[in-house]
């Protein structure tokens, strides 16, 4: 679960996003805020397993904490999140396209048959 250090904020995203347990994290996140304790409370992870989770949600700027008197609720930060739906837009269209073309295709071979029909 090691983090390697980049300046590259979209390659920190999607290695953050590449661990379930955090990927599980931030879908809690999107209901509001949480505590570490709510955050860890899913998983049979050990606390500090659980923090060095959240430091990496942090360090790729997907995650603040904040400050409450002792609470410390963690949010959801979404620039970065909406960088990396950006990124993988922009391919989007470009596979979609492909396979119009390769339905389009498999209609010129069977011609009669549809789309998840079974004979």
């Amino acid at each position: 679960m090691r983090q390697q250090a980049t300046a590259d904020p979209l390659s920190a995203t999607f290695a953050a996003l590449a661990d379930p347990t955090r990927r599980a994290m931030l879908a809690r996140l999107a209901l509001g805020e949480a505590s570490v304790n709510e955050l860890a409370a899913p998983f049979a992870i050990s606390l500090p397993a659980v923090s060095k989770h959240i430091k990496v949600l942090q360090s790729a700027g997907l995650i603040s904490k904040g400050r409450d008197a002792q609470w410390r609720p963690c949010r959801i930060e979404g620039e970065h999140l909406k960088e990396a739906m950006d990124w993988i837009g922009e391919y989007k269209q470009v596979w979609e396209d492909r396979l119009d073309r390769l339905d389009a295709y498999l209609h010129t071979l069977h011609p009669t048959s549809t789309t998840g029909a079974k004979p």
